[in-house]
């Protein structure tokens, strides 16, 4: 029994130190070049947010309506709030997901992030940041009226 609670306790200080305190530069630097840009934007928030990391991979992102004009964009910035900026390439994209449909004019997207990072999150105690809709959003550059 002895033997047990000591390899939990490692367990549990090794996965602290790994989530805070290891150097994770996640940032992308082409993220925050096109957002600090005076490139015209279009933005979206979430519709919904699934903050699951302790199932495994793929158990973290958020769901975003987006207009059907942007589904040919060469590319989005996905933002969490606290947790930085990442440039993306569109991929993916679907009229239902966990029980939500795309209203007419528009499809779903389901961005993810890194399962360690929302497992560093969760333990600096910015769960309810992190499952917060409304902070995730996706920034694409703002299509021509014309285009769609």
């Amino acid at each position: 029994m002895r033997r047990l609670v000591t390899c939990i306790v490692i367990f549990l200080l090794s996965l602290s130190f790994i989530t805070l305190w290891m150097p994770l530069d996640e940032t992308d630097s082409n993220a925050e070049l096109f957002l600090a840009s005076k490139t015209p934007k279009f933005q979206v928030h979430a519709i919904k947010v699934v903050v699951e990391p302790w199932l495994g991979e793929h158990h973290v992102y958020g769901i975003f309506m987006v207009p059907d004009k942007y589904e040919e964009a060469p590319f989005f910035i996905l933002t969490v709030k606290g947790l930085g900026s990442f440039y993306e390439k569109p991929f993916g994209n679907s009229q239902f997901y966990d029980d939500i449909f795309a209203e007419p004019g528009t499809h779903l997207i389901r961005n993810f992030i890194k399962t360690r990072l929302a497992l560093r999150l969760i333990i600096q105690g910015l769960y309810f940041q992190l499952n917060d809709k409304y902070n995730w959003s996706l920034t694409y550059p703002q299509q021509n009226s014309e285009s769609g």
